[in-house]
């Protein structure tokens, strides 16, 4: 790869990440409810996940959508219902009085897995090797991988740290509900924004 394809590739990587999409507004939603700390797992699952999922779409799988067509529509419904589920999930966590918070973030694995019901990251995934894989290599699809996952972590740690900062909000019961109705409405609308 030319240093001006490079230049392209982390300025995609890096606009695609950073900008509010499921990954993040759950990162921000956990960030407020349990903190940085709990949340480092949520973070680097995500980063594995998509760097696994950019690897596998790079060697082949971007393959499978061109030739059986169906197979793309199945997986759009499938990330909208898993993504609808988790909205009402978020909306639904609720705080008894005097008790903590039943919030529970995603594990490494659960946000891992989570790439593969994620609208955005399919649409990230399959830019980022039609675009920027330009020598239709595994090297390059690694470059790909890698660029993503090092502007990847401070992308998702920004978010992360954004709701943390949101826990001062949110000492009230009120506060936290309305905070995770709305978190919940952003995952709504950036679902319906996919379709």
């Amino acid at each position: 790869m030319e240093a001006q394809q490079i230049i392209a590739l982390v300025t995609f990587a890096f606009v695609s990440t950073i900008t509010p999409g499921p990954n993040n507004i759950m990162l921000m939603a956990s960030g407020a409810n349990v903190g940085f700390r709990r949340t480092i797992p949520h973070v680097f699952g995500i980063v594995f996940g998509f760097s696994l999922m950019i690897v596998l779409v790079g060697l082949g799988l971007i393959e499978v959508f061109n030739r059986y067509p169906l197979t793309h529509n199945i997986l759009q419904v499938s990330c909208i219902g898993y993504l609808l589920y988790l909205t009402i999930r978020i909306a639904l966590s609720k705080q008894e009085q005097n008790q903590k918070f039943d919030y529970k973030p995603m594990s490494f694995w659960a946000a891992a897995n989570f790439q593969w019901v994620n609208p955005k990251a399919w649409s990230m995934a399959l830019s980022a090797i039609s675009v920027y894989n330009i020598s239709d290599s595994w090297q390059g699809v690694i470059i790909v991988s890698l660029i993503f996952a090092a502007i990847n972590i401070p992308a998702a740690s920004v978010w992360t740290l954004v709701g943390e900062r949101c826990q001062l909000l949110l000492s009230s019961q009120s506060n936290t509900k309305y905070f995770n109705y709305g978190m919940a409405a952003l995952l709504l609308v950036s679902t319906l924004m996919m379709v």
